[in-house]
């Protein structure tokens, strides 16, 4: 396991928890079962449908609240002598954030991890597992939600969100009036380098996303271990923006340019971007923003992490995304938990956990313009700053039907064995 000098490691990258088998880990009800579902939540008979609603900015989604399954009641203190379960990928969260969470409200916390998704949705829909707090992605939320693996939300309990979050993430269009999550931290997706390995000016190039299949570089150059991170990057090199596409013909043009990719230049795969590059396993990777800002604590003894470049389309038209934090239908301690949400929304627990795992989070106490003057990233990531209008030009990786899961994750199989 690589070890961060300042966290103790990370097993494996919060973005870890994204892909893969989680589709298959929460199965998509059936029109019956999700018909059956919606008419007994709270929500008008209109809005009864017969298929998981997919969330998109021009289809925003208000997820129902079903009977069974209400938001706790207001004026409730928190629970006494708790112990705060939280649900969580490895190291994704500052530890010392979490002790003084639980410092002030005289708790203890445990963070477990998992080590796959298929492990975290087949234990939490098993039953026998208690925890408070989960992190999930906006792109599963839908399955989660329907499945009532996570519990509405009580506002009363959560007044930073209107206090301190930008108002892009108010109302958010994946859970409309944020019935069952609030924001947790922001990234965008591009390219990492090294200028000392590269001598290619990247960001001056016609096409940056050419240099993965440039033959000099073969050996080292990774993707993230992500079909949709990877795929979508095939998509805009091919000047393809939507980044949740249904097209066949879209797909079979990403198949075609991956099997050139592994012809070409045998392409890594891992989600290591914050160690592969600064180690030199990596000379050009795919890369998170958050995970390149923390990169710089991975250079060996006596190399400036000034050599680390990130590329994001200057334009902001490229992948971007935000994590969520929710409770978890099971949480024996909801008040808590609530609390819990509302501590991490707070300015200064926000900033310092930025401070640690390099992700940002979307508050308007941080000035992104002054984030480089304060120390928080280096002038030579400086791209990798994230600012909320970015969400109005980038794209984001959404929740996909069934059937098109199963093309995207046909392509990458294929990609993978070859």
């Amino acid at each position: 396991m690589d070890v961060h000098p300042r966290r103790g490691g990370r097993a494996i990258t919060r973005r870890a928890f994204l892909r893969g088998a989680l589709g298959a880990a929460i199965a998509v009800p059936t029109a019956g079962a999700l018909l059956e579902a919606c008419a007994t939540s709270s929500e008008s008979a209109a809005t009864v449908r017969t298929s998981l609603p997919l969330a998109r900015r021009n289809h925003p989604v208000r997820w129902p609240i079903y009977k069974d399954n209400p938001p706790i009641k207001s004026g409730l203190s928190p629970e006494r002598n708790a112990t705060l379960k939280i649900y969580n990928w490895a190291d994704y969260i500052y530890k010392a954030v979490v002790n003084d969470f639980a410092d002030h409200y005289n708790c203890k916390v445990e963070i477990s991890t998992f080590n796959n998704t298929d492990e975290a949705l087949s234990k939490l829909r098993s039953g026998e597992l208690d925890f408070d707090v989960m992190f999930p992605t906006i792109d599963i939320l839908g399955k989660m939600v329907v499945s009532q693996l996570v519990q509405p939300l009580n506002h009363s309990y959560i007044p930073n969100l209107t206090k301190h979050v930008w108002p892009a993430f108010q109302d958010p269009f994946y859970d409309r009036g944020w019935r069952y999550t609030v924001p947790y931290t922001i990234y965008t997706t591009g390219i990492t380098w090294r200028t000392d390995f590269v001598p290619d000016d990247i960001p001056g190039m016609q096409n940056p996303y050419d240099i993965f299949w440039d033959t000099r570089y073969k050996g080292k150059i990774h993707l993230l271990d992500d079909y949709r991170e990877a795929m979508a990057m095939v998509l805009l090199r091919n000047g393809i923006t939507n980044v949740n596409t249904t097209s066949r013909r879209d797909l079979s043009l990403v198949s075609r340019q991956l099997q050139e990719l592994a012809r070409k230049v045998d392409p890594s795969l891992d989600v290591s971007d914050y160690t592969d590059v600064p180690e030199g396993k990596a000379w050009i990777h795919q890369a998170w923003s958050g995970d390149m800002v923390s990169s710089q604590y991975y250079m060996p003894k006596g190399q400036s992490p000034r050599v680390i470049r990130y590329w994001y389309p200057p334009d902001g038209r490229g992948v971007i995304g935000n994590d969520l934090i929710t409770v978890l239908r099971s949480a024996r301690n909801p008040v808590l938990a609530h609390a819990f949400l509302n501590y991490m929304l707070s300015p200064k627990a926000a900033l310092k956990n930025m401070s640690w795992n390099g992700y940002q989070p979307p508050q308007r106490s941080i000035d992104p313009n002054k984030l480089v003057a304060q120390g928080y990233i280096p002038p030579t990531l400086k791209s990798a700053v994230v600012r909320e209008s970015d969400f109005a030009r980038g794209f984001e990786l959404l929740e996909l039907d069934p059937k098109t899961d199963a093309l995207w994750h046909d392509v990458w199989q294929r990609f993978k064995a070859g």
